[in-house]
């Protein structure tokens, strides 16, 4: 490993591309856009946060299957967390050498050039678009409910296809041009989370790789990175609203005087293009090297990680993305529900669902028992290793013998063993690391009756580090050598591998009780999907 330079001497603030030295400065500020709010963090040369903070924001749900936040509650949760910052660190602005964005995927934002929206966020939850897109998917002769001819096209060009419960952007957007031909005529950018925070900090239109790949509208091929006219036009959508894609190192301007005011912060510090959230979590986790997974609890969940080639597996709807540093290929096999089921039960039973009180809610669970119901975390529909919005979630084989203490073991163990049954399938895929300790990041990995639960049913250790700030951490990553505090990413990432973590050992009785009840969950699950894909229309 080279070693990792400090902060070196002043250069022209506006200068960019990696690892170019733009000042003495000794902070990066970094913010990590999810979808309930944005944690923010001002990071220190040793990607070690100096302070930080969480600003929520409202999640709107309309209508079944909709889900909308507006745009410039991000950017005032923003500049109030910056503000917050500021008491803890009154220098900030001078010490604040790089700003960074990463944030949710998969939304879609109908901007003008100067950064006005023409209509809320359509956000990655929002799947109202599915049957309009199963539709366009489909044909005479199908894959796996895909039109053969074009699922071959859009595999060998991208690597995927746009996803069946509405979720991907290409759905949203032909939703829009449908019911909303206005809105997307008078767009001139088509946008994701990241991108419009761009635009509304530098006035720049661009995009990374992760956003781009996940329209499925990019070619992903070695050598070929870019967008596709042919997928655009198979889809009937054209490429003229999409932004530049650019790497997530790159410096994409500077903050304009009207944004830096707004701020708080100095007009002209550079601004680099970050990545959307799967990039920068997979640097947070610290686990980078090839076929090194992590998993992600969160809101929702997922299972990742990078690998030397692109990876395919259409059945169980996982692939890899190309990430937004080097294109390099990410594993994704994501999951709707995770941290928000959870939290969903705790609702349910009057208690509080900030981080603290699910922690105190799920501190009392009693003793697991062979005869605890089953719980089936779909209440969003899901997306891997089965892609169907209708499904919604389940308790099954409740008694009268059971109480909330019952419910909520059956909530823990059913978002684990959810998380199983992708993990079995990307575990088996080449080159894939199946020994020692897997990282666990996002706020609902913090839980540790959860991260017993992984343990117990993946029977694998469970490493618990910074949870909650691997996704700003891995964003301050991404900055790092733009301020020549490591030689690339990469580099950066290592020194968040070897953080200080909680390890969490399977429990040999747990995992022989578990042997027998995933069999049953799986034949159970085998059986609701049958029926929830019955059912005619949205769910």
């Amino acid at each position: 490993m080279l070693p990792i330079p400090g902060p070196r001497g002043t250069a022209d603030p506006t200068a960019t591309g990696q690892g170019t030295r733009v000042s003495t400065a000794d902070l990066i500020l970094a913010a990590d856009f999810g979808t309930s709010g944005v944690k923010i963090g001002a990071v220190g040369p040793d990607l070690v946060p100096v302070a930080t903070t969480v600003e929520p924001y409202p999640l709107h749900l309309p209508a079944p299957s909709h889900a909308e936040q507006i745009p410039e509650d991000w950017w005032n949760a923003l500049a109030r967390g910056i503000a917050r910052l500021k008491a803890e660190i009154p220098d900030l602005a001078a010490r604040c050498g790089a700003v960074v964005f990463t944030a949710q995927l998969c939304a879609v934002i109908c901007a003008k050039s100067d950064g006005t929206v023409l209509r809320p966020a359509m956000v990655w939850l929002d799947k109202r678009a599915a049957p309009l897109i199963r539709k366009r998917m489909g044909g005479l002769v199908t894959l796996a409910g895909y039109n053969l001819p074009f699922l071959l096209r859009s595999i060998r060009i991208a690597n995927g296809a746009p996803s069946h419960n509405g979720m991907d952007p290409p759905g949203k957007m032909l939703w829009l041009m449908q019911h909303e031909p206005d809105v997307f005529s008078g767009a001139d950018h088509i946008l994701d989370v990241k991108d419009w925070l761009l635009l509304r900090a530098t006035g720049t239109v661009t995009t990374t790789a992760d956003s781009a790949n996940l329209t499925w509208l990019m070619d992903t091929r070695r050598g070929r990175e870019g967008w596709s006219p042919k997928l655009a036009h198979h889809l009937g959508l054209t490429l003229d609203k999409l932004p530049k894609i650019v790497d997530g190192t790159e410096v994409v301007g500077g903050l304009t005087r009207e944004a830096a005011e707004g701020l708080g912060l100095r007009a002209d510090i550079p601004v680099v293009a970050g990545g959307g959230d799967v990039t920068a979590t997979a640097i947070g986790s610290g686990a980078v090297a090839d076929g090194a997974l992590h998993l992600c609890l969160s809101t929702s969940s997922w299972v990742s990680g990078f690998y030397d080639r692109r990876v395919l597996n259409i059945f169980a709807s996982y692939a890899t993305v190309t990430s937004a540093i080097g294109h390099r290929p990410l594993l994704i096999a994501t999951q709707e529900s995770a941290g928000s089921a959870l939290a969903w039960l705790a609702r349910m039973q009057g208690a509080g669902t900030d981080d603290a009180a699910l922690s105190a809610y799920y501190d009392r669970i009693g003793n697991y028992a062979a005869d605890d119901p089953f719980f089936l975390p779909w209440l969003a529909g899901e997306r891997s290793p089965m892609d169907e919005e209708r499904l919604r979630g389940a308790f099954y084989g409740l008694n009268l013998r059971h109480g909330p203490e019952a419910l909520k073991r059956a909530a823990l163990e059913g978002v684990a063993c959810n998380i199983r049954w992708a993990y079995d399938l990307v575990a088996k895929e080449r080159g894939t690391r199946t020994d020692g300790p897997i990282p666990a990041v996002g706020g609902a990995a913090a839980n540790p009756q959860l991260a017993q639960a992984l343990a117990d049913v993946l029977n694998r250790p469970i490493s618990v580090g910074e949870t909650a700030l691997a996704g700003m951490r891995g964003a301050a990553a991404i900055a790092a050598p733009t301020l020549g505090w490591a030689g690339d990413v990469w580099q950066a990432a290592g020194r968040l591998r070897d953080g200080p973590a909680r390890n969490f050992v399977p429990d040999p009785g747990r995992v022989a009780m578990l042997q027998d009840r995933y069999a049953e969950l799986a034949l159970l699950r085998k059986s609701l999907a049958k029926l929830y894909k019955r059912r005619k229309g949205k769910a």
